[in-house]
């Protein structure tokens, strides 16, 4: 068993929302749940699901016009269930419940001044009102409504918000991705959903370099017919020259002063939100689509019980828009907490930005990626000394496993004080399978606890579940929050093929993973990158959880190559700057992996790289190393944000 770095207080799970929780259910549902009895909650969140969530909708006070007729109604498949039948709702009334004058909104970004890293503050009123602007003008001047699809590549930023709240109040659907997608990775994911409407910034700037999008908004714009009309909102400069572009407005001039009879679309649980899609590294991206009602009910329980948010709590997690956690985190709206957005790199202007920025804006709740902390440590990073965090209570991590150094790293150089949260889901439903739990404590190196309501298990290969052992992470009951459908699939094709033919009528999330005799879990890393050779499967995360211990390595990417009838591993090293790798480093490297794991898990080669491919949203993509080395073809190289580092991989292993 893994040992335990932090346990909460008598007190933190006493005043936590889970706990008030667990007295709200045994209150007015009769029932008898122990006080702080975590895992009783979770049973019997999966023998009485409709008892759950309709008490999740309660307890989260969800704002609805018409309630449901019925709570859970099966389908001939997992996929078919439907949800709160009958309801009728508004996502963006939910996250607009407030008008006063908490604040909303905090905005940083790398382009700061000298004596601040905040650029500008918001409050739910003032967020109400302009909403209600450009939502007014959407429905009047552009005639926007009901299942229009809006598309957006945008920053971070405050506008950002108030383009999706204004989209989702008059009932048409969202979908964004950052500046940073190139023209080809645009055209792959909007020309599917033919949206009619597209915001966008003239620019954007990262690690200072400035970056101007006009020309691929032209283009853009001649490549997608079906766009009307182009809202341009300015971010470089204040009054950008859009003489080029077709049926192009500045945003300023989209907010209507008379907005009097602004109303919210009233729509059924599941009627479309967002669509999301996938990294399209294998094909062209699938495109997601989430409902209103299920993406708010798991995004309400995934941040009031399982993050413990209040209304008077900071919330940040450092995303881009294109990323669930960006649409996950504005949900915090929907709790009346202050939600801090961050716009640029994580280690620009200075090493200690994001740090710097947690201890100004007082955050309560810092998220990042697991991707960070390990980079953090690696520089040598050690705010526990060098800022005065006492308004932090939790970090979050994501992205990837987060490696058992890197949760030593937060509790030696960041804070003992705190619940440090891995957590795992996916932009496929939105949410989370594993998260945070105030009432539990934190093992090193596991997520603490599966969420409420989710049936999660870790399946062999003949589809029994297991525990203590690693194997395939299913959900083997519907939850709210699965895609409705995917676009472009009248038949459902797409959506089986990408969950349930692995093992039929149960939800194969495509983890290799392992659930814990204590309740938690361990995630290994993606089962399709996982390397069988010999006969014994490895998680890549195995691996790293390995090199992350040799200094001079800032990051690692391990694939298997076809080799003499079997498979052998091949790590690929990024190492620090003026570090070469020599015998002396491999020798270290491979004696380390030896000594804390397996044979099996040394690689048979180890060769350095300059960079290492990631998706736009800063993923390792094992896989297209993999079929670089075994000469196989990359499809959809647009999926990637830096595709050019592929050619080093082409004939390095010939």
């Amino acid at each position: 068993m893994s040992s335990i770095l932090w346990q909460p207080s008598a007190e933190r799970m006493a005043l936590s929302r889970m706990a008030e929780f667990i007295t709200f259910v045994n209150q007015t549902l009769q029932l008898s749940i122990k006080e702080n009895d975590y895992h009783a909650l979770y049973r019997w969140s999966l023998s009485h699901t409709p008892d759950f969530w309709v008490a999740v909708w309660n307890f989260c006070q969800v704002i609805a016009s018409t309630p449901p007729t019925r709570i859970l109604q099966p389908g001939m498949r997992m996929q078919d269930t439907r949800w709160f039948v009958g309801a009728k709702l508004n996502f963006a009334e939910n996250l607009l419940r407030r008008r006063d004058e908490q604040l909303a909104l905090i905005f940083a970004s790398e382009r700061n001044d000298k004596h601040s890293n905040i650029r500008g503050m918001m409050t739910y009123a003032d967020l109400y009102t302009q909403v209600a602007m450009l939502a007014t003008f959407l429905r009047k001047h552009y005639k926007l409504g009901i299942g229009d699809r809006v598309v957006a590549m945008m920053p971070n930023s405050p506008e950002t918000v108030i383009a999706m709240l204004a989209t989702t109040s008059i009932g048409a659907i969202w979908s964004a991705v950052s500046p940073d997608f190139g023209l080809d990775a645009l055209v792959d994911r909007f020309s599917q959903i033919e949206p009619k409407l597209l915001f966008a910034v003239e620019g954007h700037t990262y690690k200072g370099k400035a970056f101007d999008h006009l020309t691929k908004i032209r283009e853009l714009q001649q490549q997608l017919p079906t766009i009307q009309h182009t809202i341009i909102v300015p971010y470089m400069h204040h009054k950008p020259n859009i003489q080029s572009l077709s049926n192009t407005a500045l945003y300023q001039d989209c907010l209507a002063k008379d907005h009097d009879d602004f109303y919210f679309e009233q729509l059924p649980f599941d009627h479309p939100v967002y669509i999301l899609y996938s990294s399209g590294t294998t094909d062209k991206p699938k495109c997601m689509v989430h409902g209103a009602g299920g993406t708010l009910l798991q995004h309400l329980k995934d941040l009031v019980l399982h993050t413990d948010l209040h209304p008077q709590h900071r919330i940040f997690f450092y995303t881009t828009c294109s990323w669930m956690m960006w649409h996950w985190l504005v949900s915090s709206l929907a709790v009346g907490s202050t939600v801090v957005l961050y716009d640029g790199a994580p280690f620009y202007p200075t090493l200690t930005i994001l740090f710097d920025l947690a201890e100004e804006a007082d955050i309560n709740i810092f998220g990042v990626g697991a991707t960070y902390l390990e980079s953090a440590e690696k520089l040598g990073l050690n705010p526990k000394t060098t800022h005065a965090f006492g308004s932090l209570r939790s970090v979050l991590s994501t992205g990837s496993p987060l490696l058992p150094g890197s949760f030593d790293y937060v509790y030696h150089h960041i804070s003992d004080n705190i619940c440090l949260s891995s957590i795992s889901g996916g932009s496929d439903i939105i949410s989370c399978f594993a998260l945070g739990n105030p009432l539990l404590p934190v093992y090193r190196g596991e997520l603490q606890s599966i969420g409420l309501g989710m049936s999660v298990n870790i399946f062999n290969d003949a589809g029994q579940s297991i525990i203590g052992e690693k194997g395939e992470l299913v959900c083997t009951e519907p939850f709210p929050s699965m895609p409705v459908y995917f676009w472009n699939d009248p038949d459902g094709k797409k959506y089986q093929q990408a969950y349930f033919t692995k093992f039929p009528g149960v939800w194969a999330h495509g983890d290799y993973a392992e659930l814990t005799k204590q309740g938690g879990l361990i995630i290994y890393g993606r089962s399709d990158a996982t390397i069988n050779t010999r006969g014994i499967r490895i998680g890549t995360a195995e691996i790293y959880q390995q090199v992350e211990k040799i200094p001079e390595v800032l990051s690692a990417l391990a694939v298997g190559q076809a080799w003499r009838d079997d498979v052998r591993i091949i790590l690929f090293v990024v190492l620090q700057d003026k570090v070469t790798l020599d015998d002396s480093l491999r020798k270290k490297i491979k004696t380390v992996i030896l000594q804390n794991t397996s044979p099996y898990h040394v690689p048979k080669r180890i060769i350095q790289a300059p960079d290492l491919p990631r998706t736009q949203n800063g993923k390792l993509v094992e896989l297209a190393v993999k079929n670089m080395i075994n000469h196989e073809p990359v499809k959809n190289l647009a999926a990637l944000a830096n595709p050019e580092c592929l050619a080093y991989f082409r004939d390095i292993l010939t």
